[in-house]
């Protein structure tokens, strides 16, 4: 198979380690999922902002962010469509596409539901010297569905139900193994805090606060060659903050941020015939996996003069003191993101991504623009990588957005009865 499939292999157990890793005393140590594209953002309004959606005002698009705050939408039923072309630099065929919408049903309550779909382009298969087998093209999607019930005037909580299914190699047949497409059902929940009550400097505002647990499903292998080990799905952990500021009649800015963590078992450092030298074994089930995931950095053995690990008095190896809990504070990703909106018409954003090194290196700064007019929206969103090289770098992602029984058109109706 030529060298795309390899890329696309890489893809099914990556962390998104996409950015060039400098040398450093640290060890790397990224961690490795399968199904990545659920855990990527297509919503471009958070995409502008740096990846902190997780307490944003919400729209069609937190049904991937944080689908209790639908309870606190302005608009009574929206649908949103969003397209990514993924990964340029690297290639020009692939793209990440999402429909997705909701509707609140009283004042307690809103479902919702969507498709993804990942498109990885063409790839040829070819036997060991060059020849060629066939052309495919992989994929992957999921689908979803969620409700949120509005606990209170202020707190609101919600559910997900996914199904996923990853196609990467059409059934390729290598030496000794036989491929075939991951499928997996997962689970998001969310909390929701939601106040628009709040008066800070003499400013009327919005405060709004979001936890999700998102992806929590089953393992996913890609052979039948050994299904004693299987990848975790990207489970995550989000926290989020997002405060408004009315400053008057006509703007309002926003500032937001987000704190996110992988909820999967970080790899131990083991020696060349597999005995861990440091951290806890990672080939374990789900729920003790997402335990063991903020107690399990390996942190960073320490070496004598002549380069090799220095062991303890009982034959355990020594660990830099502090550096398992510095590991896990590594381990927690980042983005801020502000807002301006001028009459709800036209909006700038900005914000900025930051991953660590060691587990990742993703570090990016974000721009976009939102339009709005009555019950159409359009939101553009441009990434800049810090780092050269980097396959992320000139991600532009667009989400075009529909309001059915909009504020806007209530209020044109009100004006024209008036």
């Amino acid at each position: 198979m030529n060298k795309k499939i390899l890329i696309l292999l890489s893809i099914a157990s990556s962390s998104f380690s996409f950015g060039q890793l400098k040398v450093s005393d640290l060890q790397l140590n990224s961690i490795t999922t399968s199904m990545p594209f659920l855990g990527i953002n297509t919503d471009s309004r958070a995409g502008a902002m740096g990846d902190a959606g997780t307490a944003l005002s919400p729209n069609a698009n937190s049904l991937y962010w944080n689908t209790a705050m639908l309870n606190f939408a302005k608009e009574d039923l929206e649908i949103g469509i969003s397209y990514t072309p993924w990964l340029r630099e690297l290639t020009n065929d692939m793209h990440l596409s999402d429909v997705s919408g909701y509707k609140r049903i009283g004042k307690r309550h809103a479902v919702g539901g969507g498709l993804r779909f990942f498109s990885l382009g063409n790839i040829t298969f070819t036997d060991n010297s060059g020849g060629f087998i066939r052309e495919d093209r992989p994929s992957e999607f999921a689908l979803f569905a969620g409700y949120a019930f509005k606990l209170s005037d202020y707190f609101s909580i919600g559910i997900n139900g996914k199904f996923a299914y990853s196609n990467l190699t059409g059934g390729y047949v290598t030496p000794g193994a036989q491929s075939k497409a991951g499928i997996a059902g997962a689970t998001d929940v969310s909390f929701a805090y939601n106040n628009k009550d709040i008066e800070w400097f003499g400013k009327k505002g919005n405060i709004a606060v979001g936890l999700t647990l998102n992806n929590i499903g089953n393992k996913v292998a890609y052979s039948d060659v050994d299904l004693s080990r299987k990848d975790f799905l990207p489970m995550n952990l989000k926290l989020g903050a997002a405060y408004t500021a009315n400053l008057d009649q006509y703007n309002k800015i926003t500032a937001a941020i987000d704190f996110q963590k992988l909820l999967v078992p970080t790899p131990p450092i083991r020696n060349s015939s597999g005995e861990i030298l440091s951290g806890k074994e990672n080939n374990i089930g789900v729920i003790s996996g997402l335990l063991q995931s903020f107690y399990d950095a390996p942190g960073t053995l320490v070496k004598d003069e002549d380069g090799d690990y220095v062991k303890n008095e009982d034959g355990s190896y020594q660990v830099e003191k502090g550096s398992k809990f510095k590991e896990e504070m590594r381990e927690i990703n980042i983005g801020v993101g502000l807002e301006y909106w001028y009459n709800e018409m036209f909006a700038i954003r900005g914000g900025y991504f930051n991953e660590h090194y060691t587990k990742g290196n993703r570090k990016f700064f974000t721009v976009g623009v939102g339009l709005k007019y009555k019950i159409f929206g359009l939101d553009i969103s441009y990434l800049a990588a810090l780092q050269k090289g980097n396959p992320l770098a000139n991600t532009v992602r667009f989400t075009l957005r529909f309001a059915i029984n909009s504020t806007a058109v209530k209020k044109t109706k009100e004006s024209t009865e008036d």
